[in-house]
């Protein structure tokens, strides 16, 4: 029986000629990529999320459609409900603190509508890479998109609950200063904030799935020892005022926006507890998803 050797590889290369691959279609394989590869990566994936702002957009505002499909007023019964909790609460903890209900409402009002974005930035970032499971398994996209959709997300909430606030202003005749300008920047930070919170928890939480009900529990103790139903004022002269206000994250971050809005003077060391935190915060991020962006697929 005469059998026929199959072809050398000389002979296939002969057959079959050579395709030139070009630098950016070449798949490179390395075994373990070093810090600059990792940070390129992560800022390549971020630079992506801001090329695809639109689809967060869009994305976002399906995310809404869908919480209040078949609701009358939509994302205004949160509104609605924030209005009849303030007023309710307003007058019965200004007559236990001893308060002016004219300066105290707008100051509940500001602090508990503030604190549900900056609780629902953590709640929701914590579950960014969780909920969006499908879609991070279904096609290659920026992970750090699913961590601007939820920042975008809240802010339109949050847009709803203003309306309770100018509501409040009203009644109450307070208008803002010009110092009130001076929350521009204040919310800037809070927004890069959210982006850096939902970046490290949610990488976190993708790893280790008990962590979510933690970061409640920590979220409704800072909750109470912020000053959000309670003025900084009644702790001004005791010792424990300084451990509550002065070394409390969450306190500086609520009174960047806040001070302007009531008039008060912002001091410069509120501003500079401010970016310290967000700076450990944002340098933690950063590490952390550098580290575990190849992995979150998998975790997933």
């Amino acid at each position: 029986m005469n059998m026929t050797s199959p072809p050398g590889r000389d002979a296939v290369q002969a057959l079959v000629p050579e395709t030139p691959v070009s630098p950016e279609n070449r798949l490179t394989i390395a075994a373990a990529p070093n810090w600059a590869s990792r940070v390129k990566a992560e800022f390549s994936d971020i630079f992506g999320t801001a090329h695809l702002w639109r689809l967060v957009w869009t994305l976002s505002v399906f995310d809404i459609q869908q919480r209040y499909r078949g609701s009358i007023l939509g994302p205004f019964w949160l509104t609605l409900s924030t209005g009849v909790m303030i007023g309710a609460m307003g007058f019965i903890y200004a007559g236990l603190f001893h308060e002016d209900v004219q300066t105290y409402l707008p100051f509940l009002s500001l602090s508990l509508i503030l604190w549900n974005l900056l609780s629902a930035f953590t709640a929701e970032g914590s579950t960014c890479f969780l909920q969006s499971e499908p879609m991070i398994r279904a096609m290659r996209m920026p992970l750090s998109m699913h961590a601007a959709r939820v920042v975008v997300r809240n802010i339109l909430v949050f847009a709803h609950n203003i309306v309770v606030i100018v509501v409040v202003f009203a009644i109450m005749h307070r208008m803002p200063g010009p110092d009130s300008l001076m929350i521009i920047p204040g919310f800037a930070l809070w927004i890069v904030d959210a982006f850096a919170i939902s970046l490290l928890l949610g990488v976190f939480c993708a790893r280790f799935r008990d962590i979510p009900p933690i970061v409640g529990s920590i979220m409704q103790i800072a909750f109470f020892v912020t000053p959000i139903i309670w003025s900084p004022a009644i702790l001004e002269h005791r010792g424990i005022g300084t451990v509550l206000i002065t070394y409390n994250p969450f306190a500086a971050l609520l009174e960047i926006i806040r001070g302007p809005l009531l008039g008060s003077p912002l001091h410069l060391s509120t501003w500079v507890v401010a970016l310290g935190y967000s700076s450990v915060l944002i340098m933690a991020a950063g590490l952390i998803f550098s580290i575990a962006r190849p992995r979150i697929a998998y975790w997933v």
